[in-house]
């Protein structure tokens, strides 16, 4: 119990930056990301069959980790398309790059985003994709305002979040409602409809685990 009390007394104490980064190396993080029990469950395939991309596009893959979304994306809009995996972490972002040039992916551009800007290159993004990366980010109603002047008038934003009603949520359920780390869909589509965004598609793929809504401009939002 001594210890125990010593862990939660410890995740209180961390600043909220500590959460954006998940409190983890990035060595932690790519075991964590790319372990088989973990992948077996992300849907990858028919989460990207979902986006309707088309070769040419640029996406904006935002907490990209250790690029497993990001490859898959990469694929979807090759030839001509470019994929910016945006991590906060120099070293899941080197490991991004380093398993592209393995896989001769080439049109994946690794970026070093920060807390409260992704820092994409252009401002020309046609899809912007978070998969389970939201509930890190700190000012997130800031974040995606800073965002969406990255998007072309175009361009969808595309959520994938764990319900926080769902009881096998992988983190700590103290320290989640201590930080904020615990999103609902409402809340990201009130902020949305702030910057001109309303739901134009949603999928019950992970069956109530995980709300995956893809968002676009109003008409006459531009």
């Amino acid at each position: 119990m001594l210890a125990a009390g010593l862990i939660l007394l410890l995740s209180m104490s961390f600043p909220a930056h500590a959460f954006q980064l998940g409190a983890r190396s990035a060595e932690e993080w790519i075991e964590t990301l790319e372990s088989p029990q973990r992948l077996a469950g992300l849907r990858v395939d028919e989460v990207i069959a979902r986006l309707n991309l088309k070769p040419g596009m640029t996406v904006a893959d935002i907490g990209a980790g250790t690029g497993i979304f990001s490859r898959a994306l990469a694929r979807a809009v090759a030839p001509g398309g470019t994929v910016y995996a945006v991590d906060v972490d120099r070293g899941l972002v080197d490991y991004i790059g380093q398993r592209a040039k393995q896989e001769n992916l080439g049109n994946i551009q690794p970026v070093l985003g920060e807390f409260d800007d992704p820092k994409l290159p252009s401002r020309n993004v046609d899809v912007a994709f978070f998969h389970d990366v939201m509930h890190h980010i700190e000012h997130r109603e800031a974040y995606l305002k800073t965002l969406a002047s990255y998007l072309k008038p175009s361009a969808r934003i595309v959520l994938i979040e764990i319900d926080p009603g769902n009881p096998n949520h992988p983190h700590q359920q103290h320290v989640e409602k201590e930080h904020g780390m615990q999103l609902s869909k409402e809340s990201v589509t009130h902020w949305l409809a702030g910057l001109g965004f309303r739901p134009a598609a949603e999928f019950d793929l992970f069956q109530g685990e995980k709300w995956f809504v893809i968002y676009e401009r109003t008409a006459g939002s531009n």
